[in-house]
């Protein structure tokens, strides 16, 4: 039986449940993390990756919210390894926390309601193909602002953003959705950060781009620089640079390292995964399966 983490306890999954009055459940007034946990056949061990930094970010960003969830990295990590343990998953699996309004009032504010906390797990393998590339276009609809929607805030209600260029990029035969920013620069993907490979280095739009603060995103770029000695330039990049980069690819936890083939219609770089997407892919997927023990301290045994 698939258990959850729900008003703080352990419950079966099919018992944790909000009423239809809830208040994120109306306005999507809650944070939310993914976290990758993935299994290792040859060790029997299935390992948490980076799990402490999403609970730093979750922290981090249920400030912008005011969502007091009185839990700290360290406790959110222990209610993960239980709920893990219990469920005692053998096979790659997403660990979706999420902070939210435990109230039932109408009005979309943040004071005078409680905050609540909860948990559960799902078996997860590829959220994207990885291992042909992927077919991506540029999106009619723009990334939400900074001022708007925080981006960098994995706010429940700012993902209808996602959901419509993700919804507009399948329904033109893409695999994926990319944004630009109000003011027309390359933002993220639907819900994934962005690098391109141009003369041997990797850039990828700054913080200031109106994208999520990605745990991948600076795990590619210790990896590439540690590991490849390729530095990372962060800076705004237009629309058609993409179109004559030499690589390119998304990241993220659950798109992992996603490289991409082809742009509005036009094959990027030969038309095929290039060799440092094919290098960072090889290394990453390594480095979460505890094969690289230099990273062993990103990682978290379960069992």
């Amino acid at each position: 039986m698939a258990h959850a983490y729900f008003k703080g306890q352990f419950v079966p999954l099919d018992q944790a449940k909000v009423s239809i009055q809830n208040n994120t459940f109306q306005y999507g007034t809650g944070i939310f993390e993914g976290i990758r946990a993935y299994w290792n056949p040859d060790e029997g061990q299935l390992y948490l990756f980076r799990m402490v930094e999403h609970y730093v970010r979750l922290l981090r960003n249920c400030r912008v919210l005011k969502l007091n969830i009185a839990k700290s990295e360290k406790e959110l990590s222990e209610i993960t390894l239980e709920l893990l343990r219990r469920n005692h998953p053998e096979t790659d699996t997403y660990v979706r926390p999420i902070a939210y309004v435990d109230s039932d009032g109408i009005g979309p504010k943040f004071i005078g309601y409680s905050a609540g906390f909860a948990m559960y797990t799902l078996p997860l393998g590829d959220y994207l193909d990885v291992s042909r590339g992927i077919k991506v276009g540029f999106s009619s609809w723009r990334r939400i602002n900074d001022n708007t929607i925080p981006a960098r805030c994995k706010i429940t209600g700012g993902y209808v953003n996602s959901a419509l260029a993700k919804t507009e990029a399948l329904e033109h035969g893409y695999d994926e959705a990319i944004f630009l920013t109000e003011g027309g620069f390359i933002s993220e993907g639907s819900a994934e950060n962005i690098f391109l490979v141009r003369g041997g280095k990797l850039i990828t739009p700054a913080l200031s781009e109106d994208i999520l603060e990605g745990i991948t995103r600076e795990t590619v770029i210790e990896l590439a620089r540690e590991e490849l000695g390729i530095e990372t330039i962060e800076r705004p990049i237009g629309r058609t640079e993409l179109y004559v980069a030499d690589e390119a690819f998304l990241c993220g936890t659950g798109a992992q390292i996603s490289p991409m083939i082809e742009v509005d219609k036009r094959p990027l770089g030969t038309g095929r995964i290039g060799p440092i997407s094919t290098k960072i892919q090889a290394l990453y997927f390594d480095v979460v399966k505890g094969k690289q023990k230099k990273y062993a301290h990103w990682l978290t045994p379960v069992y």
